[in-house]
């Protein structure tokens, strides 16, 4: 076989990408990207308004959206998100698990209430959503690309005052389920890897970014910087593309270096 050239090893026309978390932040980067190169893309999240609303900024960019309302922290809405997606689209090529909730509390009085919200969608959902895809389209059609979203938070503990137990928990448990799920589906040709990103000004990380102040969080990152709105995209087409085609069971910190400082 011919090698084929970097841009053809990159290129995601024909293929199709359900990316929940869909209609903000990360997810919206992310659906750029996988747009951008080609993809048709299903963006799924809570809120109906949400979606329409970055269905349209990428129709507009000229990448072919749609959009389902569903919540991953519930198991038959997220068996209908797959089984819709399918039915709609016909195939789920690349499947980017990005739906996440955090809690603030200090461990000795987080409620576990709070504990199951935040294991429900990031881990549960994981789970529940990937097994139904692989099922139904990746398993029998030997191919797939599944890109779990853990966090540098799930790498180490964190400072006193970044009281997020659950929610580190669970970005270390994705890990762990990426790596075994990678492990178990290599035969069916589906790679299964994670991106551990760092400190980004999304919705939900705003409000601790503001509170222990961005300039200090930037110096933290050798890069002396946050993430910005573009800073996911290559590691994403990376891993749904090609030209990732024997990369599996990892996971890499998009982060400007701050592991690197308070090591991995």
């Amino acid at each position: 076989m011919t090698p084929r050239t970097t841009r053809q090893l990159f290129d995601l026309s024909g293929k199709t990408a359900l990316i929940t978390g869909g209609s903000r932040g990360l997810g919206l980067q992310m659906a750029h990207a996988l747009g951008e190169a080609g993809a048709k893309i299903m963006l799924s999240s809570r809120k109906a308004d949400d979606l329409e609303q970055a269905a349209a900024e990428l129709q507009s960019a000229g990448i072919d959206a749609r959009w389902i309302a569903a919540d991953c922290s519930k198991e038959e809405d997220t068996r209908r998100l797959a089984d819709e997606t399918l039915q709609r689209m016909g195939a789920i090529d690349i499947l980017v698990n990005n739906a996440g909730a955090s809690w603030g509390a200090p461990a000795e009085s987080h409620p576990v209430e709070a504990w199951d919200k935040v294991m429900n969608l990031n881990v549960r959902g994981y789970f529940i959503l990937s097994q139904h895809v692989a099922n139904g389209y990746m398993i029998p059609k030997k191919t797939g690309r599944i890109i779990n979203i853990a966090s540098i938070a799930g790498l180490n503990g964190n400072p006193p005052e970044m009281q997020t137990l659950a929610y580190n928990t669970s970005k270390t448990a994705v890990i762990g389920f990426t790596r075994t799920l990678a492990a178990e589906w290599g035969k069916y040709n589906i790679n299964v890897n994670a991106i551990c990103p760092g400190f980004f000004m999304t919705k939900m990380a705003a409000g601790l970014i503001k509170s222990l102040g961005e300039e200090k969080m930037a110096s933290h990152a050798p890069l002396g910087r946050l993430g910005d709105d573009e800073d996911l995209k290559g590691l994403t087409l990376l891993y749904a593309s090609d030209a990732g085609k024997h990369i599996t069971g990892q996971w890499l910190a998009v982060d400007g270096g701050v592991s690197v400082v308070l090591g991995a």
